[in-house]
């Protein structure tokens, strides 16, 4: 399985901006669909986005299409989470996730992740 760590969260005001970055390493990285998901207090983990193994295919939630884009460098083992226009309720801890699987688009579901990453927290501040 691939290791994952997050870097890049933090306090942001409304409307601000945020780069999350998730840097794999010990499988091929290119073999991984990939993706982020958050956790707010009491709630469920919820989908984000996710891109495909070739970076050419990204797919969106729709509470962040248009707000967050998803990318991914395979040179650098590294995926990318850049989001405009923070409201305060995309506060939540975001987790980078791994699934091996040659699906392009569409959703990403919890059961189905082979890695996790550890978390990194965004607040966002009204």
């Amino acid at each position: 399985q691939a290791q994952l760590v997050e870097s890049g969260g933090g306090l942001v005001q409304a409307g601000g901006s945020l780069r999350l970055s998730c840097a794999a390493s010990g499988r091929t990285f290119s073999n991984y669909r990939m993706g982020w998901f958050r956790q707010a207090p009491g709630k469920e983990r919820e989908f984000v986005a996710a891109i495909s193994r070739s970076g050419l295919s990204p797919y969106y939630a729709d509470s962040v299409k248009g707000r967050f884009t998803i990318s991914r460098d395979n040179a650098k083992n590294t995926v990318y989470l850049v989001m405009n226009i923070l409201k305060p309720e995309d506060t939540a801890v975001y987790y980078c996730a791994a699934e091996s699987t040659a699906q392009v688009v569409g959703l990403m579901w919890p059961s189905k992740i082979d890695s996790w990453g550890q978390g990194t927290q965004v607040t966002v501040s009204s």
